[in-house]
């Protein structure tokens, strides 16, 4: 029977249709996005069924990810292009190019959204770039082969690490000057402060430790190291970073040791170790923060974390040597 309205007309289905329509909109799950380095890809999930959305082209050999703090765009580094692709939310199409400089590998946003910045491996430079309008603001000379970057809330701080140079070096935005270099273990992958701003947290990936730094003093007040039995220390890398919402708790990418380090913020004391997929390398958080996911570059998949229980759920397979993820709430 047709829906009555409250004068007993009957509502026309396509109003009713809107409505549905309306109302799914409002429902609609976050979703992950993963950049695939050797198919020149995005995968979209779905991130309530894990089921793939979209599978989008990108220019060649896309890594560094990064959501827009409005969540309407996606940003892409494609290190062979040097350029970032970006990806409307809605449609999931790359909408805009943006030229970055030779072979970008990661890159943040200030919190704003106004300005990109950009790692560029091969010239060892930071790029300033103007998000709307697509023009370079300035470029800053860092070490050698810079990756990782993190930014303060308030925006007035830039951090990157430089791989081959080992060190975090911090930019102040105002005079767009590295005003600190802090000497780290080998090869620093990740830069990502705790969630109150108070430490930084750096992982080296040769050295195979987490470097805890305060960004006020620039010193370093904690070393952390892996030690799992059976797997040797050579293959024990540590990459991806995250923190729960009170910054109880550390999550760390292990790499080759295909394993996730669950650590004691407090205390720096490794709580469990995960088996994951194999080199675990970048791991994000679902919005409500029940949910870690581990991008597996060798066995080409997602590994489902459950926080509460700190047992991998499930893997989901995605495109080939997945690098960087990014989820939109």
């Amino acid at each position: 029977m047709p829906f009555l309205g409250t004068t007993g007309r009957r509502t026309a289905p396509v109003v009713l249709a809107a409505v549905l329509c309306s109302f799914a909109a409002m429902v609609r799950a976050s979703e992950l996005f993963v950049t695939n380095e050797i198919d020149d890809t995005v995968t979209v999930l779905n991130g309530d069924t894990y089921k793939v959305i979209a599978t989008i082209p990108t220019d060649q050999r896309p890594r560094g990810i990064f959501a827009t703090p409005d969540h309407k765009y996606v940003l892409v580094c494609d290190g062979d292009s040097s350029n970032i692709d970006v990806i409307d939310t809605k449609t999931l199409k790359v909408v805009r190019r943006i030229e970055t400089g030779p072979d970008p590998e990661t890159l943040a946003m200030s919190p704003s959204g106004d300005k990109v910045y950009v790692s560029n491996e091969n010239n060892a430079l930071v790029t300033v770039i103007n998000f709307a309008t697509g023009k370079w603001i300035t470029q800053i000379p860092v070490g050698i082969e810079p990756e990782g970057l993190a930014v303060t809330q308030h925006g007035r701080t830039v951090v990157v690490v430089s791989e081959t140079t080992s060190m975090a070096h911090f930019i102040d935005t105002k005079t767009w000057k590295v005003v600190a270099n802090v000497l780290v273990d080998t090869r620093p992958r990740i830069a990502q402060f705790t969630r109150d701003q108070r430490l930084l947290w750096v992982s080296s990936e040769v050295g195979g430790t987490v470097s805890v730094i305060n960004p006020r003093s620039h010193q370093i007040v904690h070393v952390i190291n892996f030690h799992i039995p059976g797997v040797d220390k050579e293959y024990i890398g540590p990459v991806g970073v995250r923190f729960t919402p009170d910054d109880r708790t550390a999550f760390v990418a292990l790499g080759r040791a295909n394993r996730v380090a669950v650590i004691d913020a407090r205390t720096y004391k490794v709580e469990k170790y995960i088996l994951v997929g194999q080199r675990p390398w970048q791991i994000a958080f679902s919005p409500n923060h029940k949910r870690l996911f581990v991008v597996n570059g060798l066995t080409n998949d997602v590994t489902i974390i459950d926080v509460s229980s700190l047992e991998a759920k499930k893997s989901v397979p995605v495109g080939r040597l997945p690098w960087g993820i990014a989820v939109v709430p």
